[in-house]
């Protein structure tokens, strides 16, 4: 055998399975296509996982964020109540707050409500019905007298989300009793009509009023559920009294995501923030697993897209209706 013929025969050699030594390498490179759609079906899952975070955040987790806001609110408004310095109004422009007329800004606590019939018991009511405000519980539309007040009160509550305080407010009869305790005594009312938003019923004269607002479904809410409740009377130190408590005179202009149904628009701009900081992050996450240990570097990446996530999560959820 010729020298050409044994290189020739050295060069054919083949691999297990019969491939040749050039043609196995070759075929064993990764594909600039592969790379492609592994990175693809990467950036689908993250996607995909974010989504069903988002769920979880809505119907689980954001319970607990609200639980734990009702905790600290009631036992903030407990205290302003003992000292009698709880609000009993909206700001006035250029009147600053005295202990006659003290002043509540959104998110702040302004009244207890309790309805016995379906299981709400000392219920934390903040100022504002923002889809910020309503993440902290249920919350008095500013341009309303507060409950108890003289005058038609508006209390706007979530029907799914956030703890859903007002989940079985729907489920309310005629007759059913109401009560609510501000910084101005307590007061009671009795339910006298239910109606949703999209068959409107004729709404009552009556002077002194509470409205409880919520969202006609648990799941993609079109219109709202308006449970009216007439004023019965007030007890101030033991005494009761026909007459409710007189309000402030001053109601503030609201803005569009305070109504019922409203979202916040303005939200999407620090929802986008974060998820541009959501996305460099894990790029950051993924860089660093590249230089480093994959351990290490989850380990510093986790804390941070956690953090982000959350972030985002809340400005998403101001995207949507705040009764929801």
């Amino acid at each position: 055998m010729t020298s050409t013929q044994t290189a020739g025969a050295s060069g054919s050699r083949a691999r297990p399975g019969g491939v040749p030594r050039l043609a196995w390498s070759v075929q064993g490179k990764p594909r600039p296509s592969d790379n492609a759609l592994r990175s693809v079906g990467v950036a689908l899952t993250l996607l995909a996982v974010v989504v069903l975070g988002f769920v979880g955040y809505l119907y689980f987790l954001s319970g607990v964020q609200e639980a734990r806001a009702q905790t600290n609110l009631y036992a903030r408004l407990q205290g302003e109540l003992a000292q009698a310095v709880a609000p009993t109004g909206p700001v006035i422009p250029g009147h600053p707050a005295s202990p006659a007329s003290l002043a509540a800004v959104p998110g702040d606590p302004v009244a207890v409500l309790d309805v016995p019939s379906i299981g709400i018991s000392n219920l934390v009511v903040v100022e504002g019905t923002s889809p910020e405000n309503l993440t902290l519980g249920p919350g008095h539309l500013r341009d309303t007298p507060l409950p108890g007040q003289a005058g038609v009160s508006v209390v706007f509550g979530r029907r799914a989300t956030f703890g859903a305080p007002f989940g079985n407010v729907p489920l309310l009869k005629k007759g059913a009793v109401i009560t609510t305790i501000t910084s101005q005594g307590e007061a009671r009312y009795q339910v006298i009509a239910v109606s949703d938003s999209s068959k409107p019923v004729p709404f009552s004269e009556l002077p002194n009023q509470l409205l409880l607002v919520t969202a006609d479904s648990k799941l993609a809410p079109a219109h709202y559920i308006e449970v009216e409740a007439k004023f019965v009377e007030a007890v101030v130190a033991d005494t009761t009294q026909s007459t409710p408590f007189p309000e402030s005179g001053y109601f503030p202009q609201v803005s569009a995501a305070e109504a019922a149904l409203g979202r916040d628009s303005y939200a999407l701009i620090p929802a986008m923030a974060w998820a541009i900081a959501l996305a460099a992050a894990a790029l950051a996450g993924s860089y660093l697993a590249a230089r480093w240990a994959r351990w290490p570097a989850w380990i510093v990446t986790i804390p941070v897209l956690a953090a982000i996530i959350w972030n985002l999560y809340e400005a998403l959820s101001a995207l949507l209706p705040n009764l929801y």
